[in-house]
C-alpha cells in the first residue's frame, strides 16, 4: 500500500499541501474551520508522519541508544524504563542493547559499529575502564552511568556510592548491631561500584567506633540472588555470625533473605538487612527489604538532558551530576510495625538511623 502524503491529504481537503503542512506541524495561521477539514482527511486517509524525515531535516534522527549491563536485573530493567519515558518526553525514541558487561560489546556500541544514525548513546560500562573510553573515535555525544571512571572526559551521571554505603551501615549500628558483615567485594574487573560501597561499609564502622572485621566482608562474582545466597551461608558458618548484613545490591540482599530463611533465622531480630537500588521487589518480599533508594527518575532525566543538551557535540565541557538517594526503612531492620506503613517509618535526619528497637517490641 502506498504511503499517504501531504499531496493526497491537500487533495481530500481542498487545499494546499502548504496549509496541510501548518496544520501537521503546528505553524502558520489556519482558520478553524480549514484546521478541521485538513483534520477530518487526515484522520479519513490515517496520515502518518514520516518522523525519520522529519527529524533529519531538524537535524536529528529522533533516535538514541541506551545500553545496559544485564536487563534481567530488576534495577537496570527499571532504569531502562524511566530513561524511554525521559527520551519520549524529549520526541526521541530509544534503542535498547544488552551488553551483559562484555568488553567487546561495550567497546562496538561505543563506537557505533553497526547501529543507524544516532542523536547520542547512553551506556552504563563494566568492562571498559577510563583509557578504554578515552580511546573513543566517534564524536557523537555519549553519558555514562554507573561510577566515574578516570578523570571528566564525558557526561556523567551517578550517585554518591561511598556515601550510600555509609548511610546504610550506619542505619545497621544505629540499631546497636555490631557484627555488620557485608557482601558484595569483588575481586575482579574494574568494579568501581563495589569498591565505592566497600569503603563506604569501612567509612561508617570507623565513625561508629567498630573494629572492622575482613572476615565479615564477603566477596561475590556477580551481584545476582545466587551469590548473595552463598555469601550469606558462608558468613553464618563463621564461629561469630553476623548480626546484621549490607549487601551492594538488593539482588543479593534477596539471595541473603533465602539463606536465612532456610537456615531459620528471624529477620530483622537474629539478622538485620540491607540492599541498594530499592527494586520494586524490595517492597513486596516478606519481610519487605530496608533498601537505599536511588532517585531513578531523577538519574534518568539527568541523562537524556546531558544528551540532548544544545552543543553536547560540539566540545561543551563535560558534566558530571550525582543524583539523591535516601533510605527507605522496611521490615528487614525495623520489623513489623502495626501502625505504621513500611515506607512511613520515620528516619533521624542523621543517616537515616535509628535507636535499637526494644526487644519486647519485636513481632
Amino acid at each position: 500500500m502506498a504511503r499517504i502524503g501531504l499531496r493526497e491529504v491537500a487533495s481530500r481537503a481542498g487545499v494546499s499541501i502548504k496549509t496541510v503542512s501548518n496544520v501537521v506541524n503546528r505553524t502558520g495561521s489556519v482558520t478553524t474551520a480549514t484546521r478541521e477539514r485538513v483534520e477530518e482527511a487526515l484522520a479519513a486517509l490515517d496520515y502518518r508522519p514520516n518522523l525519520a524525515a522529519r527529524h533529519l531535516r531538524r537535524g536529528s534522527s529522533g533516535l538514541i541508544a541506551v545500553a545496559l549491563p544485564e536487563l534481567t536485573q530488576p534495577y537496570f530493567a527499571e532504569l531502562a524504563a524511566e530513561l524511554v519515558r525521559a527520551a519520549k518526553a524529549r520526541g526521541r525514541m530509544v534503542l535498547l542493547s544488552q551488553t551483559e558487561g562484555a568488553e567487546e560489546a561495550e567497546r562496538t556500541l561505543l563506537e557505533g559499529h553497526d547501529l543507524p544514525i544516532l542523536d547520542g548513546l547512553v551506556l552504563s560500562p563494566l568492562a571498559l575502564d577510563a583509557p578504554a573510553l578515552r580511546e573513543r573515535v566517534d564524536r557523537s555525544p555519549l553519558v555514562l552511568l554507573g561510577e566515574h571512571v578516570g578523570d571528566a572526559v564525558f557526561d556523567h551521571v551517578t550517585i554518591d556510592n561511598c556515601a550510600a554505603a555509609a548511610d546504610a551501615t550506619a542505619h545497621l549500628l544505629g540499631l546497636g548491631r555490631r557484627r555488620v558483615a557485608a557482601i558484595g567485594a569483588q575481586v575482579s574487573g574494574p568494579n568501581e561500584t563495589a569498591l565505592l560501597r566497600l569503603a563506604g561499609y569501612r567509612d561508617a564502622l570507623a565513625a561508629a567506633g567498630v573494629a572492622h572485621d575482613e572476615e565479615l566482608v564477603a566477596a561475590v562474582e556477580q551481584f545476582h540472588r545466587p551469590d548473595g545466597a552463598a555469601a550469606m551461608a558462608r558468613l553464618l558458618e563463621l564461629p561469630e555470625p553476623p548480626d546484621a548484613v549490607f549487601c551492594f545490591n538488593d539482588a543479593l540482599a534477596l539471595g541473603a533473605l533465602r539463606t536465612l530463611a532456610v537456615r531459620g533465622l528471624r529477620v530483622p531480630q537474629d539478622v538485620a538487612v540491607v540492599g541498594v537500588d530499592d527494586i520494586e521487589e524490595a517492597t513486596y518480599t516478606t519481610p519487605s527489604l530496608t533498601t537505599i533508594a536511588p532517585d531513578k527518575q531523577a538519574l534518568a532525566t539527568a541523562a537524556i538532558d546531558l544528551l540532548l543538551r544544545e552543543g553536547a557535540a560540539a566540545g561543551l565541557p563535560p558534566q558530571t551530576v550525582t543524583v539523591p538517594h535516601r533510605l527507605a526503612v522496611r521490615e528487614t531492620t525495623a520489623g513489623r510495625h502495626p501502625a505504621l506503613g513500611a515506607e512511613d517509618i520515620p528516619l533521624s535526619p542523621t543517616a537515616g538511623s535509628r535507636p535499637a528497637p526494644d526487644p519486647e517490641e519485636q513481632p
